[in-house]
């Protein structure tokens, strides 16, 4: 089974540019997990017949949003979000940040996670609220069956992760209390499967658009695969798609081996 996740940064343009059709085609993932589509289902028309398709859009016009395309042999299921805990988290479910799915051997969960603004406005609330809540979320869906979770965390966990390292200790993405959320995910068991398959390749799934970025391969790596410890021998492979153009963002994806079952 291959699980591939992208931040599209605008569904409509990526459609309209035709980059994910290209992506599909070439890619054929038996489930894409998108964010920040920035649309709503009457706003866009989608051609994937192969796909059941399942949205949770921001109420906010144009913002935020996640999207997952899941094959019909799966039967992907759609469940509430257990997540409803505290005034300020619900605001941040309401930009529709996660996506939750049920498949035969696995919970997915789709995540699109709040960004801490470039004046740091939204650090204390990934560090008292969003991080530890949705890793809460997490370990009580594992109590039924494994977890596999995905998205754009907006958080380079080690130095590895991010090209200059030194000159962002300070800026969003590369906080002490960022790193510490992705630390968090790890102690619950849960594996960063990139780096688990490439314990020293340095790799990047973000690029500012600014001074060339992505051309001079200065970036972050803020896209992850977490997979429940439980899975781990499942994992076939974990890879990062840099060459796959279409937003400031490329793909991740893993392929699991479910009982030799692909």
């Amino acid at each position: 089974m291959k699980l591939y996740s992208w931040n599209i940064n605008g569904l409509r343009a990526v459609l309209k540019r035709q980059d994910l059709q290209r992506m599909i085609e070439s890619e054929d993932p038996d489930v894409l997990c998108l964010q920040e589509i920035k649309a709503k289902p009457d706003q866009v028309e989608l051609d994937f017949p192969d796909y059941d398709i399942f949205w949770n859009p921001a109420k906010r016009p144009g913002y935020a949003g996640t999207m997952t395309l899941a094959k019909k042999t799966l039967k992907a299921k759609p469940f509430p979000s257990a997540l409803q805990t505290s005034e300020t988290f619900n605001a941040l479910l309401e930009e529709g940040r996660v996506l939750p799915l049920e498949f035969d051997q696995f919970f997915l969960v789709n995540v699109y996670t709040p960004n801490s603004k470039p004046d740091l406005s939204r650090l204390k609330i990934r560090e008292e609220c969003w991080d530890p809540i949705f890793l809460e979320s997490l370990k009580e869906l594992e109590k039924t069956k494994p977890v596999i979770t995905c998205g754009d965390f907006n958080a380079a966990h080690q130095e590895i992760d991010i090209a200059r390292p030194k000159t962002n200790h300070h800026s969003a993405g590369f906080t002490d209390e960022e790193r510490q959320g992705i630390t968090n995910i790890l102690g619950a068991k849960f594996i960063d499967t990139f780096r688990f398959k490439h314990p020293d390749s340095v790799r990047y799934t973000w690029w500012s658009h600014w001074g060339h970025a992505r051309e001079n391969n200065v970036g972050w790596r803020i896209d992850y695969f977490f997979i429940s410890s439980e899975l781990k021998s499942a994992l076939n492979k974990a890879e990062i798609h840099e060459q796959i153009q279409g937003s400031d963002h490329c793909p991740v994806s893993i392929e699991m081996d479910f009982d030799g079952k692909a």
